[in-house]
This record gives structure tokens, sequence and C-alpha cells, in this order.
């Protein structure tokens, strides 16, 4: 699953490396080694410019763009904003079936660059007849050689019903998720779905309506070109940022079990513990 990961290049470097142009508004960039559920974000998409009234010129070329968004995917048809916090992750299985993703897959993609994501792993120690729960090792997985990572995600804009005319829009995402493959099996079953650059002009075409053949687990080669990296439990706590949080770190978790699952949120806050939609 996807709820918690890194973030901390500018928007210059975003631009250069997923040939965008800067739409951040001029919003104060921060690093940010801990983003978690509801935090505002940068995304990339790729949309037709618009006329004065607001009308899609299609006919004029796709543009794209970095843009500002809240991680928690809200539906037009939400009554209540909150309900973003729940919708923070999609199954790619599933994504087209859903009311709450459905016309979004088809119209509204976009790519969330990150520096890698955290993944909790659970284990027991055994003894003679019983095991015993332990801590959960918290995982930071990035690519070895530091090249850009791009994960699959879905937008949407909400406008408050009973808000004035003018107010501008909430624009939120969600992570899109598929089956562990390669070696991440060994920390979680659930992955974000991560797409290379070869898929990245396919996935943003908002002119392309069919994306089926891109909502399947990446390949053995993109998982074994990342690196599984046991990290320390400062990460557990959304209130902790910094170079530190994903740093190598002593394992706390000697004998591990994939299947004992994640934090909960109660527990730990946001995590990759969060019910998928």
């Amino acid at each position: 699953m996807c709820g918690r990961y890194a973030a901390t290049k500018d928007p210059a470097t975003l631009t250069a490396e997923f040939a965008a142009l800067d739409e951040t508004g001029g919003d104060a960039f921060r690093a940010d080694h801990n983003v978690a559920p509801t935090k505002d974000v940068v995304t990339v998409v790729q949309r037709h410019p618009r006329d004065a009234e607001g009308r899609v010129l299609a006919d004029e070329p796709a543009t794209r763009t970095l843009r500002v968004m809240r991680w928690g995917l809200v539906p037009f048809w939400a009554k209540d904003p909150a309900m973003g916090s729940r919708m923070i992750n999609a199954r790619a299985e599933s994504a087209a079936e859903k009311p709450a993703f459905r016309k979004a897959l088809r119209a509204r993609r976009c790519l969330v660059p990150a520096d890698g994501w955290f993944e909790w792993r659970a284990g027991t120690n055994g003894t003679a007849g019983a095991a015993k729960k332990t801590p959960k090792q918290p995982y930071y997985m990035t690519p070895k050689d530091g090249s850009p990572l791009a994960m699959a995600g879905l937008w949407e804009t909400w406008r408050d019903p009973r808000g004035e005319p003018d107010q501008a829009p909430l624009i939120t995402f969600s992570v899109l998720t598929t089956d562990a493959v390669g070696q991440l099996q060994d920390v979680h079953h659930r992955m974000p779905l991560l797409l290379p650059r070869t898929y990245w002009d396919t996935w943003l075409d908002p002119d392309n309506a069919e994306v089926d053949e891109l909502l399947t687990p990446p390949s053995l080669e993109l998982a074994d070109a990342l690196e599984l990296r046991p990290v320390s439990t400062l990460v557990n706590n959304v209130r902790n940022n910094g170079a530190e949080l994903v740093e190598r770190a002593e394992q706390a978790v000697p004998d591990l079990d994939p299947a004992a699952g994640a934090p909960d949120e109660a527990g730990q806050g946001a995590l990759f513990g969060t019910p998928e939609r």
C-alpha cells in the first residue's frame, strides 16, 4: 500500500525531470521526508488549455504542469471533504469499478513524484508453541541510482456546495496500488503502482481513456532496482521530519513475518495500514 513517502526535490528539479511547467503558484517549497495523507504536495498533470469561460480547448495541445494537490481524493459528489482522509489509496485492480475513482481513471490521471516510500514489516519471535509479537520495522524503498520515482495517481476537483461561487475548488488525489513484486513482497503484499518513464506520456495523456495495460504490477527489473532500507521508527510519528528518517538504521525486528501486517492508524498515525478503496 502507500500511506507515507518522501518528496524532497524542488519544483525546478521536477520541471526538468518530468518536462513540465511549474504551476505550483509560487508556494514556498519545503523538502518533506515524511509526506502523510491530507498534506498538500506537488503532482504532475497534463491538460488541454481552457478559454475565458472555462471551456476545454480540445484542439489545442495539452500542457504538462506541476500542480499542488491534497493527498486524499474527495469525489466530486462528496458532501463532506473529510472523506478524503479515507481515500488515500485506490486499488489498480478495481479502480475502474469504484464510483469514487472510475471517472478519474478515464480522464484525470496524475504522476506523484517521490524519492521513495515507506512500508512497515511486522514480525514474531517464536517460542516453543507460541509466538510473541515484536515492534514493526519501517523500511524505505528508493531507487538505488537516485532516479526519479513516479507513482500513478488519480485526481478530482471538489467544490463546496455551500461555498461562494468564486470560492477556489479543492484539488485532491489518490495513489494507485498493486500487488508487490520481487523483493518487495518480503516487506508487504501491496505497493504503489510505479510507472517507468516510458509509460508517463500514455498515463498523462488526457485524450487517452484506455490505460488498462498500465494497471499491472511493475516489472521485476524495476523492483530489483530499488533499495529496501531499514530505517528508524522515528518515521512512525508524522510530526517527525528530516533527512534522518531515510537514513539506514539498525533493524528493530530480527525475525520478520510479512503476513503480520502493518501499524494501525490509531497507534502510529496514517500509515500503510490504511484500508484501500
